[in-house]
């Protein structure tokens, strides 16, 4: 049986398609003009005359960075923190949220520990107090500062909760009543269920550090221990390039590009994993919100 539409949904149908196809193409052609830069020639970028193809093809850009091994390392840094990091975000998540998800009935002091995280989100200890903790906890300029002052992600703990809670209780009082305890109900039946929202919160961390670039100026004293986003921000600050540990050939090189070509195609290496990952994690954004057993 064909369904008709009125006017109005064919009218909402176009503009909707007019809306998202503007705000798809406002976020694709920043990435297009940053990869068209770092394949043109230098002359052609200092003159602005690169849009979104490039122009007087060249992978200077791109053969400097190969023998730049600076950047390289801060990459790796940056690799370690999102792999190392965002297991102990999704570990710390999962653990936290689960308990905090119980009724009042089963777990007497949940609202004690809601206040208590709450009051967290709001109030902190201010910018000094918190770099002369993490100096007397001697994490200055070594890799665990980038990863333990940010564990634990209140707000993402009570997003988790809240999907939890809104699970159906009857396939957990199953799993209960089959002899399953706290620990195989909650992987054997609650994260298989929470995919969309452990999908969500494992890409929402995984950008954070990998874009997070405060905390290593911050608390690195060497230059040589930041990772990729705070390596970025440094050259932009500057202005300039570092000329110092360069071999004769890269100065050769390096006089031969431009600043835009070179910072262009950092850029777009540092967007490469997250467009890689982003994709496969896109799917269960919606697979999973209807996985279930028991309807109520």
């Amino acid at each position: 049986m064909k369904i008709k539409h009125s006017k109005s949904y064919y009218v909402y149908q176009v503009f909707n398609t007019i809306i998202l196809t503007l705000v798809t193409l406002s976020c694709i052609f920043p990435i297009l003009h940053v990869f068209a830069m770092s394949l043109s020639d230098s002359t052609a970028a200092m003159a602005g005359r690169v849009t979104f193809f490039p122009v007087d093809f060249s992978l200077a850009a791109y053969e400097y960075l190969i023998k730049k091994k600076d950047f390289f390392h801060s990459v790796a840094i940056s690799g370690g923190r999102v792999v190392i990091g965002t297991a102990f975000n999704m570990i710390l998540i999962v653990l936290t949220a689960y308990p905090l998800a119980r009724p009042t009935s089963q777990f007497r002091g949940r609202t004690a520990y809601m206040i208590y995280f709450a009051i967290t989100m709001f109030l902190g200890g201010g910018l000094i107090p918190t770099y002369m903790v993490i100096k007397n906890l001697h994490l200055l300029n070594t890799f665990w500062v980038l990863v333990l002052p940010c564990a634990m992600n209140i707000w993402n703990v009570i997003i988790m909760m809240n999907f939890i809670r809104g699970l159906p209780r009857s396939v957990e009082e199953a799993a209960f009543v089959d002899g399953a305890n706290h620990w195989q109900t909650l992987f054997r039946v609650i994260l298989p269920m929470s995919k969309p929202s452990l999908a969500s919160l494992l890409l929402f961390s995984m950008i954070g550090h990998w874009n997070s670039w405060f905390d290593g100026m911050f608390y690195m004293n060497n230059p040589n221990n930041y990772p990729m986003a705070t390596y970025l921000a440094t050259q932009i600050i500057n202005n300039n390039q570092t000329m110092t540990n360069m071999t004769p050939e890269q100065l050769a090189l390096l006089s031969s590009l431009s600043e835009k070509t070179v910072r262009s195609a950092q850029l777009f290496i540092s967007i490469i994993p997250i467009l890689v990952v982003y994709p496969f994690l896109q799917k269960f954004f919606v697979k999973g919100i209807t996985v279930g057993s028991v309807k109520e």
